[in-house]
Parts: structure tokens; C-alpha cells; sequence
């Protein structure tokens, strides 16, 4: 019997016995790591848990995504005011938050291609379509664009670059194929698109066109929309270009919050400049359909082993057989977005802060993509308002944030990461909710001090199938298919794999930038529509989640997760586990230098540094363990020793990303890459830099073991 047998057996055997979803009061936790009585928690925990309801939470989906509603547009405003009622009818003390940013909407978008006789092979973005999409022909469907890009007129030979990573374009230089003034056809996936535009644009090409190949998210996968979830031949995925790698936000005011007020002399004006975050080149996404056609035509080499797609035809790299002109010419104003920020005043704690966040813009309707986090965490909300209406309070602040303009580069938490500055020095945790649901399978991402924390949340909370979300998770790990988000090396053990935080939501100004420990978590499944005109209810229902109860499960995880963290007597972070993944990362890249040719680079000093955090992190672990005397001191060294992994100087190349541990990926973009400036030097071969490198690391490991040892 084959493993995928035993797993449907399983879970079979789960099900019947659970012939009803269970309570929560059936799968309680006796204790949680934190606390000294668990008791009373316990119970609260377990009133809120019966709180979140899934037709609440539908019904509040339906609303959001009704209308697309883009950034700083008036149906934006609208989500905005109904995420602020919502907040204030839970009893929440609210208020909408406005910054004034730079963003562009597409004025005139346009692709034609022509084969080497001059006969048409198609113009584009053709319109979005499937046979019986109830929403596909609202007027305010905004047409495929890549925010971001830059405008322009560019007529150019053109050439298929496959995922466009740097092993791509070393092939085609390779096969002796110029780039300069050429049109890159690039296929969506394995790396950021803006990563894509920025590697095109370093090796002289004119433009881009980013298409969805149906290997990657289409037929090949399943049946398309509307028979099955994956992506239909006319859909295409939205996106911005911007180099989120150097840094996010307002493209004009990066380390600084771009209030209303803010004088025009503040901002920066070469914002496509070697330290800006926008590119020169021209971008415009396709649909497969829009791309076949130019994908047919090309001649030249055949395309090499991986890079065929399932276009139905043999793919080759060009030039020759299809010439391109792009139009490409984009609105840049500032403009107006709202972030909703509510809270509940914390009673103990002074200043410290628990910070619950999911962005509520989308490139259409977004049901799944944030509308699905909007829904939960409202939901999540209005059960601890009712906890707040029965006399319970929490120890620490929590605060509600809905962020604007994160698909235009994680604008609006950025602007408020930036506004608040060092008071966000004791926010004790940043839990984030983007694609809450898109499917039934549970996967956490967080800093290593908070992954045995969201074990905990996940045994804590019902699955609507069966037993704890937990039990669902961890069946689901037994199937290998866990993707991996990181260059990290594989831990040891673990019962599911928590992955790590690269970029691509609002996490990253929090975690990246000012250290606030942070987690993600979504609900997946097979999303076919992602930033397409179909991400709707129609959608949603049809393959997502019909009865919302997912929904629910994901209102109870965040929920759960902002009440622990508020009320536990020690912040319940795992430093043993910190100091395990750190110790493990320098060993990998003291492996990969020494295969590199940098062997001689001396890695003792970075290894003995980790070796004293590892040490202070097992001390402070037995203080954790049995809470008691000055417990506030204790939480502000612990909440210290992640503040200590920030750099003053940033990372190189990058300042305004200052985590020495985490960051996303130069050439990746969403993925994390692990202590960023070490491997990022060994990748250049450069002893020195790596030298310098594993300085700056065990600077900060000591700085972090001096925040734990100073615990009393």
C-alpha cells in the first residue's frame, strides 16, 4: 500500500471517529508554555474559541470583495469604513490612519506581436473570461498591469527566458543570445517578478512580459476555473515590480513615514536609481492565451531540458520569429490610503504591545487574497470585543490593523512600522494573515522563537475536519509535499515544519526592519487565481471553503494567538530553538564556503558566539519555565534579545534591512535567505566580505546573549 493510501486510511479512521467536529473544550490544553496557572486562561480561551462564527465570517467576505476595490481608490475608502464600523460595533477603540504615497494606475496598457513577414500573432491583454463567472464583467476591473513599471514605448525582438533567474540568463548567454534591446517572455514563478525585471534590466533587455504558463498554475495542474481551481487560459496575474528587496513602502520615503504632512523636500526623487526600488524597463503581464501566440513564433534553439511548458507546441528561445511592441504608460500621483488601526488598552504591561495585521487592497475583488484574512481577523475581533464586554482584559495592549496599499509593495504597514519607530521596541509579537483560506491545509511561518508557539495554537484549535488543527497538519506533513521557504537547512525532528519569514507580506517592515517577533499563517489549497479578475466569490465557494468554516478555524488561530500572547505572565519565546536554527545556519555556510574555495575564511568567532546565546538561551529557558519574581524586567530582556539582531547599518547594499538573521532573498525576493550577509558574500566569493560579514553576525549574537543574561 502506497503512503498516499495510508494517509486517506488515516484520516478516514480520524473522521469516523469524530463523527462530529469536536469542541473546543475537547481538545484543551492542560498548559502553555508562559504561564504559571494556566487555569483561568485556559477557560477564557476556551469562551473565545465558541465565538467565531463562519456565517459572520462569509457574510463579512461577500461585503469586501463585492467590488474591486484597488488602493487609494473611493471602493478602497469603502472596505476601509467597513472594516472601522466592524471594529468599533466589537467595542474596539478605532481610528483610520491616511499617509499620502506615490502610486501608478495604468493609463494605456498595450501588447502587439508580429511574425517575421510582418502578419499579426495577437494584441493584448485580451479581457479576462470564462463561460459563466458572475462578476467577470464589472466596469471596474482594472486592466493587467504591473504596478511599478516603467513607462514607455519599446519595440524589440523576442526572446523566451523561462522563470528569468540568473541560471536562465547564463543559459542564453550561453547560447551566444544578445539580450540588448530585446523582449524577455518570462514565465511567473520560482522567483519574484520583480527580481526578474531587475536581473532583465542588468543585462540590457527593453522589456518584459510576465506570463502564467499552465504547467505552472494552469491544465497541467488540474481543471481550470470554472470546472476546477486552477488558473483558466485567459486570466492573468497582477503584480508589482518594485525591487522589494531593497526595501519596501513608499517608493519616495524609505525609513520614513509619508504623512499627510510630509514637505515634498523629504522625499527622494531618483526613485529608479541604483538606491531607489522601481525599475527603468517596461513590464506587462500576459495570460497564457495572450503569450501562445508569440511563444509559437519564435525559432532559434530549442528550449533546453526544464524550461518546456504546457503550451502545446515546442518551445524555442529566439530571437527571431516575433517581434514586440510594448506600450506601456502609467499614471505616478500621490495618492490617499487608509490603514484601520483598533485597539484594546492592555492592563498591566505598560507599553507593550501584541499587533494582529492582514492588508485589506486588492488587485480585483481578492476574495482569497486578503479578503479571506479581513474576514477572519474582523471575526477574530468581534469574539475577544464579547470577551472584553464580560469584564476580561488582557495584560498587554492588542491592536486590529488593516493595512492599505500592500500590493503596490507592503505600503501601508510599512508607513506605520516607520511613523511609530522605537516605540515598537516593546511590541512583544506581530501576527500576520494575508491569503487566509484558499484551501483546508494549514501552514504556519515565523521566527524560530514562535514556532513551538504556533504548535501550541495549532493543538489548541478545532479543524473542521477532525481532532485539532494540529492532528490535520501534522497527517498532512506525513504526505512530503511541505514546500520550504528558505535556504535554511532542514531542522531535525521537527513535528511539522514551521517555515521561515522571507517577504511578500506585512510582516516584513515588522520583522525585517524593527524586530518585532513575528508569524504568518494561511489556510492553503490549489489557488489557480491569484491577483486575477477571478479571485471572487464564485471562486471562493466553488473551491476554497463553501461553508466558511475555515474561516472560523482561521478567526480561532488568530484570535487564540493574540489573546496567549497578551496574557501570558513570560513571553512565551523559545530561544533554545533560535539558538539551535542560528548554529545550524553557520554550519551550513562554513560547508558551502569551504565547497566555494573559501575555506580559509575563520568561521571560530561566529561558531563561539552562538555557542554563549545557545547557553543564555537554555538559562533564561528554566527562568520561563517557572515564572516568578520580577517577571517584567524578565520580558523586557527577552523581548530585547530579537532587537539585538538588528544592524544599525542595515544589510550591505540594503540598510533599510537591518535583521542579520533573516531577509528575503536578493534573487528571490519572497523566500527568506538566512543570515543574509554571510551567505550573500560567500555567493559573491568574496573572503573578505565574509570575514566582515561574520563579524557584523557575531556582534549581534553577543548582543543578544547580553539581553538574555541580563534577565534577572
Amino acid at each position: 500500500m502506497n503512503l498516499r493510501c495510508r494517509l486517506a486510511l488515516i484520516q478516514l479512521a480520524w473522521v469516523m471517529a469524530f463523527a462530529s467536529r469536536p469542541s473546543p473544550a475537547q481538545i484543551a490544553p492542560q498548559g502553555a508554555f508562559g504561564f504559571g496557572d494556566f487555569d483561568a486562561e485556559a477557560k477564557l480561551e476556551e469562551k473565545f474559541l465558541a465565538l467565531p462564527d463562519p456565517n459572520l465570517a462569509g457574510e463579512d467576505l461577500r461585503i469586501l470583495s463585492a467590488e474591486p476595490h484597488l488602493a487609494a481608490t473611493p471602493e478602497d475608502l469603502k472596505t476601509a469604513e467597513f472594516v472601522a464600523r466592524k471594529f468599533r460595533a466589537a467595542g474596539l477603540d478605532t481610528q483610520i490612519v491616511p499617509y499620502r504615497v506615490l502610486l501608478d494606475y495604468p493609463k494605456e496598457v498595450r501588447v502587439e506581436a508580429w511574425d517575421d513577414a510582418g502578419h499579426l500573432l495577437m494584441t493584448g491583454p485580451a479581457r479576462e473570461h470564462v463561460s459563466g463567472d458572475p462578476f467577470q464583467d464589472n466596469p471596474r476591473i482594472v486592466a493587467p498591469f504591473n504596478s511599478s513599471s516603467g513607462s514607455g514605448d519599446v519595440t524589440g525582438e523576442a526572446v523566451y527566458g523561462n522563470y528569468c533567474r540568473p541560471e536562465d540568463f547564463d543559459e542564453l548567454a550561453a547560447e551566444h543570445i544578445d539580450l540588448r534591446g530585446k523582449i524577455a517572455v518570462c514565465r511567473y514563478g520560482s522567483n519574484f517578478r520583480g527580481v526578474k525585471l531587475r536581473l532583465a534590466e542588468e543585462r540590457g533587455v527593453a522589456g518584459v512580459l510576465l506570463y502564467s504558463d499552465p504547467q505552472d498554475d494552469g491544465y497541467y495542474k488540474g481543471d481550470p476555473y470554472p470546472i476546477g481551481p486552477w488558473r483558466p487560459d485567459t486570466s492573468v496575474q497582477r503584480g508589482s515590480v518594485n525591487y522589494l528587496f531593497r526595501y519596501p513602502g513608499d517608493p519616495e520615503t524609505p525609513g520614513a513615514a509619508s504623512t499627510l504632512d510630509l514637505p515634498d523636500s523629504a522625499r527622494i526623487t531618483n526613485i529608479s536609481g541604483p538606491d531607489g526600488d522601481q525599475p527603468r524597463i517596461v513590464s506587462i503581464p500576459l495570460s497564457s492565451h495572450d503569450a501562445a501566440p508569440i511563444l509559437q513564433a519564435l525559432s532559434g534553439p530549442g528550449a533546453p531540458e526544464g524550461w518546456q511548458g504546457a503550451l502545446p507546441f515546442r518551445y524555442h528561445l529566439g530571437p527571431g520569429g516575433a517581434k514586440i511592441h510594448l506600450t506601456s504608460r502609467q499614471d505616478y500621483q500621490r495618492r490617499i490610503i487608509w490603514d484601520v488601526i483598533a485597539k484594546i488598552e492592555g492592563t498591566q504591561d505598560s507599553g507593550a504591545s501584541v499587533i494582529v495585521g492582514n492588508h485589506r487592497d486588492a488587485w480585483v475583488f481578492g476574495a482569497v487574497d486578503p479578503s479571506s484574512g479581513t474576514a477572519a481577523m474582523l471575526e477574530a475581533a468581534r469574539g475577544l470585543g464579547a470577551l472584553l464586554r464580560e469584564g476580561w482584559h488582557p495584560r498587554r495592549t492588542i491592536l486590529f490593523c488593516s493595512w492599505d496599499a500592500e500590493e503596490q509593495g507592503l505600503v501601508g504597514s510599512t508607513e506605520w512600522v516607520e511613523q511609530q519607530g522605537s516605540a515598537l521596541d516593546r511590541a512583544v509579537a506581530y501576527f500576520n494573515m494575508d491569503e487566509a483560506v484558499s484551501g483546508p491545509d494549514f501552514t504556519a511561518s515565523a521566527v524560530p522563537s514562535l514556532k513551538e508557539f504556533i504548535r501550541d495554537i495549532a493543538r489548541s484549535v478545532p479543524s473542521p475536519i477532525a481532532g485539532s488543527v494540529f492532528l490535520q497538519w501534522r497527517l498532512k506533513s506525513l504526505g512530503g509535499d511541505e514546500h520550504r521557504d528558505s535556504n535554511a537547512p532542514p531542522g531535525d525532528g521537527d513535528e511539522v515544519h514551521v517555515g521561515d519569514l522571507g517577504s511578500g507580506s506585512d510582516f516584513t517592515p515588522f520583522f525585517q526592519h524593527a524586530g518585532v517577533p513575528s508569524t504568518e499563517v494561511t489556510s492553503s489549497g490549489p489557488y489557480g487565481v491569484y491577483h486575477s479578475a477571478f479571485d471572487d466569490m464564485a471562486w471562493y465557494i466553488k473551491n476554497a471553503d463553501p461553508h466558511f468554516l475555515y474561516l472560523q478555524e482561521m478567526a480561532r488561530v488568530l484570535g487564540l494567538e493574540a489573546m496567549r500572547m497578551a496574557d501570558a505572565d513570560v513571553l512565551p519565546y523559545d530561544y533554545v530553538a533560535y539558538a539551535r536554527e542560528v548554529s545550524a545556519y553557520i554550519r551550513a555556510a562554513k560547508s558551502k564556503a569551504a565547497d566555494t574555495g573559501l575555506g580559509s575564511v575563520d568561521f571560530a568567532p561566529a561558531e563561539a558566539a552562538a555557542s554563549r546565546f545557545a547557553a543564555a538561551a537554555q538559562r533564561v529557558h528554566a527562568l520561563q519555565s517557572a515564572p516568578s519574581g520580577d517577571l517584567a524586567q524578565l520580558n523586557i530582556r527577552l523581548r530585547q534579545a530579537e532587537t539585538a539582531f538588528l544592524s544599525d547599518s542595515g544589510l550591505p547594499g540594503r540598510p533599510w534591512y537591518r535583521h542579520t538573521i533573516y531577509a528575503p532573498g536578493m534573487l528571490t525576493g519572497y523566500s527568506a535567505v538566512v543570515i543574509p550577509g554571510v551567505n550573500e558574500a560567500i555567493d559573491a566569493r568574496n573572503s573578505t566580505f565574509v570575514a566582515e560579514q561574520l563579524s557584523v553576525l557575531a556582534q549581534a549574537l553577543d548582543r543578544a546573549t547580553n539581553a538574555l543574561s541580563a534577565a534577572p
